[in-house]
């Protein structure tokens, strides 16, 4: 048996361990290790004992990067302003401008999540806080609950673009891309998803009033304390935003400022009773180490993978079939696009990320080297480096429709979870129309790379 037939009999136990939901981590490792078991078993000249050697070092060697530790330092800033309420200011002071319109508690809750990714650079997050803080009020308004549940579902996909990401991080890290440059090429595509989701609840609720109540202006008393309330939240996400856009800072330090900023604020809260308690933090803190050791450890398992797929050739074999195929490079990309579309139905976003395009990428690197693929380069005038960033940007905007797309959609099970009488068939419908004008904006950056370039090329320059 050839080694890359064992590659991809790795790969189908590894998508059929994913699918009995074992731990993305844990069936890395399984795969890697018995995999490389079963190559040393079919093919002598790979030894086993000297693969196992490299545990020694691998795990420290996995998580021992500088540019990982902005990963910690987001995820800790996304649960103190949880934990600090700065969700509710944020929905609140969107909904003082917007709440005037039909559909406007809906538009406050897609601005809210936006904002609130952009701090909290987790999707799964930005949609569980967000619907606890947006669905009560959807619901005491009267808006269809599928409706309501869907908006929520969609607004939580803002946060694995909208910079700062953990997914954009982990991509560039993949393929040696600079992240604030990923960080830089992600504002524009994430404005265009804020606007085009906006635009698509104003044009829902005028086809279809019943979803939307007549909207109720807030009392002017209610509105400037609103106002008030936003103005501190706009300040500190503004300024991580700004900072790294126009990058007066790098991740890491604009990760430190933020959470800084944030704990400084909570504290301050405190004199109205409200904001950052010993409490809270020690719970932002042990949610922080959670969920970072996850994130490492799932990292760790995705090198103990690689070496398995790179012994058994099987992103060598790829990418040589594509170099040789008679495909044009965009044809080429569009097909890796559709299969993330597809794979999104089954896998979640962190496992796409360092499953998947570790092998789609080196597919585009030879695509990028060989003799017909230059055209790629001089159709959209690009170098290798902008290639990592223009595909990054399109990649993730794909796996994000795979958060609301079933049969998995993570972010639909979490809110029809918090809604608890919705039923999931409801809030997939209801995600529908945001699914659809994401394929818009999909087809918009294929077709227009200077979308997501625009930025670092204009900083750079």
């Amino acid at each position: 048996m050839s080694g890359e037939i064992i590659g991809i009999l790795g790969l189908v136990v590894l998508f059929a361990l994913l699918a009995f939901r074992i731990p993305v981590g844990l069936a890395m490792v399984l795969v890697g290790i018995g995999g490389n078991f079963a190559l040393s078993l079919a093919l002598p000249y790979l030894r086993f004992e000297p693969y196992l050697h490299q545990f020694k070092s691998l795990l420290w060697n996995s998580v021992a990067n500088y540019d990982l530790s902005v990963v910690p330092l987001f995820i800790l800033m996304g649960y103190l302003a949880s934990n600090a309420n700065l969700s509710r200011d944020l929905f609140q002071g969107v909904n003082a401008f917007v709440g005037k319109y039909r559909g406007g508690v809906a538009m406050s809750a897609i601005g809210a999540c936006a904002g609130f990714g952009a701090v909290c650079g987790s999707s799964l997050a930005t949609a569980s806080t967000m619907g606890r803080v947006a669905l009560p009020e959807l619901r005491r308004m009267n808006y269809a609950p599928g409706f309501a549940t869907g908006v929520l579902a969609a607004g939580g996909t803002l946060g694995i673009l909208i910079p700062p990401s953990v997914a954009l991080v982990i991509y560039a890290i993949i393929v040696e891309a600079s992240i604030l440059e990923m960080f830089q090429a992600a504002i524009i595509p994430g404005l265009i998803a804020v606007l085009f989701f906006i635009f698509a609840i104003a044009v829902i609720v005028r086809i279809k009033p019943s979803l939307a109540p007549e909207a109720v202006p807030m009392p002017k008393a209610e509105r400037r304390i609103a106002i008030r309330r936003l103005i501190p939240v706009l300040l500190i996400f503004g300024s991580i935003i700004l900072g790294l856009g126009l990058g007066l800072f790098t991740p890491t330090p604009a990760a430190g400022i933020g959470v800084f900023l944030i704990f400084v604020y909570g504290l301050y809260l405190r004199r109205f009773g409200e904001g950052l308690t010993v409490a809270r933090i020690k719970e932002s803190l042990l949610a922080t180490a959670v969920t970072s050791g996850m994130i490492y450890f799932i990292l760790f398992g995705a090198e103990v993978l690689k070496g398995f797929f790179s012994r058994a050739g099987l992103p060598e074999a790829l990418a040589s079939w594509a170099g040789s195929s008679s495909l044009d490079p965009i044809s080429v990309v569009i097909v890796m696009l559709i299969a993330l579309i597809i794979l999104g139905c089954f896998m979640d976003s962190l496992s796409m990320i360092l499953v998947v395009v570790p092998f789609l990428w080196p597919v585009l690197v030879e695509i990028n080297g060989g003799d017909y693929v230059t055209a790629a380069t001089a159709a959209f005038s690009m170098d290798l480096n902008e290639l990592k960033i223009w595909f990054g940007i399109l990649s993730l905007i794909v796996i994000e429709l795979g958060l609301i797309t079933p049969p998995v959609g993570l972010n639909v099970f979490i809110i029809s979870a918090l809604a608890g009488d919705v039923k999931m068939k409801e809030t997939f419908k209801g995600v529908m129309p945001f699914f659809g004008i994401e394929l818009v904006r999909i087809a918009l950056i294929l077709t227009f790379p200077a979308i997501a370039l625009f930025v670092p090329r204009l900083l750079s320059g």
